[in-house]
């Protein structure tokens, strides 16, 4: 018979097994990872983010990321950078196309999120009505100038370009912060002096006979990323196969549309109600491109952190790590 010494020391390591067994029981519920029912995806229309709108209108989304357990991806539109930049801050959105400058502002004030891939460089237009002699940026002294709100890519890139041509954005020029749809009104019915859009805007007013084109975004700053990739923290913790999944569905949307120009800018029309000839022209005209690869655009991303410090949008310099998770794109 055994003495009770030893049954004791048994019993201890039987409750030992047991205490670590259930330490490492790999079904417990209670540390799973909820599923992702609805995945929300913000934009803008703007033919910079044709990659997204193309991607929904052809279903690539939902069928994409349904085998991943998404049963519904939907997509909430919206005017400029900085309100879509409030409603991720508020948890509205998982993903959002929008532009650098409007996410910088919004990480540099709580946003838990990363650029994961890149969407377009260039593409925006500075548009002076017509009558208006134009013969540099002299020329826009004593002017209002409408434009995207304060924070936003076109904004910013606005702003630094004034103040490189030694013109106060402040106390030489008015610029109004308005929605694309209000600017082009402003413009058209003589309100404004100028505006500076991303495309296809520019386009709608040349076509109207109201304005000319006398600018482009790259001249004011050369090779300057325009729209990103951006995900949301949590996804990225939590669900790192769906994120490699977004990038991959971004990667074939940037690419049909880059072999598919015509078909993409019809499906851009349709899905924005924007006029084809518009969309067509506008295409023809700018002087963007549609990147996905994250890694070309980080430098650009970093100086526009500069530029808004530079003018006071944001209170502390932000890092690279505080912007970028790349180690996505480098797995796929």
């Amino acid at each position: 018979m055994k003495s009770p010494a030893i049954m004791a020391i048994v019993s201890i390591a039987v409750v030992l097994l047991l205490v670590t067994a259930g330490c490492t029981q790999p079904s417990d519920t209670k540390t799973s990872k909820a599923p992702v029912d609805e995945l929300v995806i913000g934009y803008q229309p703007s033919t910079h983010q044709m990659a997204f709108i193309t991607a929904m209108e052809k279903g690539w989304w939902q069928q994409d990321l349904a085998p991943l357990g998404v049963k519904k991806v939907s997509d909430k539109v919206f005017p400029s950078g900085p309100s879509e930049m409030q409603a991720m801050q508020a948890g509205e959105l998982d993903v959002a196309y929008v532009g650098a400058a409007p996410f910088l502002t919004a990480v540099s004030t709580g946003l838990d999120a990363k650029i994961v891939a890149g969407v377009n460089t260039q593409g925006s237009d500075l548009v002076v009505r017509s009558g208006l002699d134009y013969t540099g940026p002299e020329s826009l002294k004593g002017k209002t100038i409408g434009t995207f709100a304060v924070g936003s890519i076109q904004d910013t890139i606005l702003r630094d370009w004034l103040k490189k041509n030694n013109i106060d954005p402040v106390k030489d020029v008015t610029i109004a912060p308005m929605s694309p749809g209000d600017a082009v009104t402003a413009i058209l019915a003589g309100k404004v002096d100028a505006v500076f859009l991303p495309t296809p805007s520019p386009s709608t007013i040349v076509n109207q006979g109201k304005g000319k084109i006398v600018v482009h975004s790259g001249e004011m700053y050369p090779d300057h990323t325009c729209c990103v990739l951006v995900v949301s923290g949590k996804l990225i913790r939590e669900h790192p196969e769906i994120v490699k999944q977004i990038i991959a569905t971004n990667d074939k949307a940037v690419a049909w549309n880059l072999q598919n120009p015509d078909e993409a800018a019809v499906i851009y029309a349709t899905k924005t109600s924007a006029k084809l000839d518009d969309v067509k022209a506008s295409l023809a005209e700018w002087d963007g491109s549609w990147a996905s690869d994250p890694n070309i655009i980080v430098e650009p991303v970093l100086t526009y952190a500069k530029i808004q410090y530079d003018l006071g949008y944001i209170k502390k310099q932000l890092s690279k790590d505080e912007i970028f998770d790349l180690s996505f794109y480098q797995k796929s």
